[in-house]
């Protein structure tokens, strides 16, 4: 096993959570920027982590890091790095995305055409060769540039790690799976409480909520661009992550989840993700419309990202739902705790109590606020003396 520097970037707004994921796979944190992570791991750690992270957005090796305010600088520089290092002779390789921010180069083209055109006059030299066939395995780059500073990454997950593999259908305007993931986990929700969502969709967040208790690692299903890189990965290293996360699995575990839905069309997409997902035993769909949640049990959780006006209606009808939200959870649902995601700044407002807590997130590129609303906590047990 050899050092290797990892970069994951998250929605902004969770790398609290996804830093402690990442500890928890037990590797060191380097690094924590707005929206990105970055730590210490190994190859196994590049497959244990596209396995496991549930709120990182892709894992990318980090190829290097320098200061450039001209193409010439960023042309040196990158031929620089050891290229060779992570690119085999017959490797495809391109710079999949470029992005720029408050920094001197800006163009996006011109920075992915510098990048490569560096790259393969350092390959050049090594390889001895003066032409790339490039019809081996795929390595695409990325390269963030952030007040001058530059990053250059290659890219292991291929696919964004949110596309777990079971979302094959989806409502519309879903909420991603790394999102719901993340809002589960800034709830004190765990696998001996009730979870409901009221506006459960394609049915992401209860399906996330049975993964999590369950133990489920949430890349299992799904293939990884890095699983190739046989240069760099040994096969066995992948074999040992998935053996790994297929061992700690907890079938057994009886959960209490129910996702509601007004539209029995949009349900019976849920109930095939929830198949495609593995977890269709521990979860409990129904039509029913929001106003009509009830339940005789306390101490339960509705975590919902309920609709925010601009996509799923007009404004006028959401301001009612969200009134009649309140009405309905504080008549139905005693000492329950409301963690509720919404782009709709006055939803407080409306909702008719301010939260307990309330956290900025982005749902894509549109601003969200998590509201918290904490109920009574469960007494503890007492055991009997014996």
């Amino acid at each position: 096993m050899s050092y290797i520097e990892l970069t994951t970037p998250c929605i902004f707004g969770v790398e609290s959570i996804l830093k402690k994921e990442i500890i928890k796979l037990g590797y060191e944190i380097k690094r924590v920027e707005d929206g990105r992570i970055t730590y210490i791991a190994d190859e196994l750690g590049v497959c244990r982590s596209n396995i496991w992270l549930r709120t990182a957005e892709r894992v990318m090796i980090n190829v290097g890091e320098f200061t450039a305010t001209s193409f010439e600088e960023l042309f040196d520089k990158t031929k620089d790095l050891p290229w060779e290092r992570w690119i085999p002779q017959d490797g495809k390789f391109w710079v999949k995305k470029a992005s720029s921010i408050k920094s001197k180069l800006f163009s996006p083209s011109d920075i992915q055409s510098i990048i490569k055109k560096a790259i393969v006059e350092r390959l050049k030299k090594t390889y001895h060769v003066n032409w790339f066939n490039e019809d081996g395995e795929h390595y695409p780059i990325r390269v963030f540039i952030k007040k001058d500073r530059v990053s250059i990454c290659l890219d292991t997950s291929g696919e964004a790690l949110h596309k777990r593999g079971y979302r094959t259908f989806t409502s519309k305007a879903p909420i991603s799976e790394t999102l719901a993931a993340a809002i589960i986990q800034l709830s004190p929700w765990n696998k001996d409480r009730i979870l409901v969502d009221p506006f459960c969709g394609s049915g992401t967040i209860p399906i996330e909520a049975a993964m999590i208790a369950m133990n489920m690692a949430p890349g299992l299903d799904r293939e990884f661009t890095a699983e190739k890189w046989k240069n760099i990965i040994p096969v066995k290293s992948w074999f040992k992550a998935v053996d790994e996360a297929n061992d700690v699995i907890d079938t057994t575990c009886e959960l209490n989840i129910a996702g509601y839905d007004i539209d029995y069309k949009v349900l019976k997409l849920a109930r095939e993700n929830v198949r495609n997902a593995g977890v269709e035993d521990k979860i409990h769909f129904q039509e029913r419309d929001m106003r009509k949640t009830s339940n005789n049990k306390k101490y339960g959780f509705i975590i919902t990202n309920p609709p925010y006006g601009e996509r799923l209606g007009d404004k006028e009808t959401v301001i009612e739902l969200y009134k009649d939200m309140k009405i309905t959870f504080d008549k139905n649902l005693e000492d329950w705790s409301y963690f509720i995601i919404t782009s709709f700044d006055e939803f407080e407002r409306y909702f008719g109590k301010n939260a307990d807590k309330k956290r900025k997130l982005y749902t894509g590129m549109m601003k969200a606020n998590l509201y918290q609303y904490f109920g009574s906590k469960p007494p503890k047990r007492v055991n009997p003396i014996n």
